[in-house]
């Protein structure tokens, strides 16, 4: 408790000071940035594309498997031995299936995902240095850090902008 009270007090006397003043401050969300530029917009248009089918496959599994279970729910005790039997297994393989197939979905999205980054970082990187440079920042604060942010002090959306106007 010391240790956040004396941070609170150098805090406060190194916000009063006149240099800090007249500093130029800035706030990102460099996620936000990230996730709404027209790039990240495509590639999400087109993962959904590529991994639409797998994903229609897993909800087609996941329903049979939920019909094979209401089944063995409501006639459980009226189906012969040998048919049971088979629902069950059958109900067993979909969910094996289910989870295999979901796994790989997961792990190709995933590498997708990542190859996507890599590829959006760079350009992201640019378009938040040159909107600092050009805003003449002196001090940019990843905006989940900041309790609250005046408007006027969110380079978000320049940053956005900036990035869509890359090619």
């Amino acid at each position: 408790m010391r240790k956040l009270t004396q941070w609170v007090l150098f805090s406060a006397a190194l916000l009063a000071t006149p240099a800090f003043a007249e500093m130029k401050i800035a706030v990102l969300n460099y996620q936000m940035s990230l996730l709404e530029s027209d790039a990240a917009k495509t590639y999400a248009v087109d993962a959904e594309k590529k991994f639409g089918p797998q994903l229609n496959k897993l909800k087609t599994l996941e329903s049979d498997a939920k019909r094979i279970q209401d089944r063995l729910v409501k006639e459980g005790e009226k189906l012969q031995t040998a048919e049971r039997e088979r629902l069950e297994l059958e109900f067993k393989q979909k969910a094996r299936d289910f989870q295999f197939q979901s796994k790989e979905l997961n792990e190709a999205k995933a590498v997708a995902d990542r190859e996507m980054l890599k590829q959006l970082k760079p350009k992201l990187d640019k378009a938040v240095e040159e909107v600092i440079k050009k805003g003449g920042y002196d001090l940019v604060l990843e905006q989940g850090s900041v309790v609250e942010v005046k408007p006027q002090y969110d380079i978000t959306r320049q940053v956005i902008e900036r990035m869509n106007q890359m090619r």
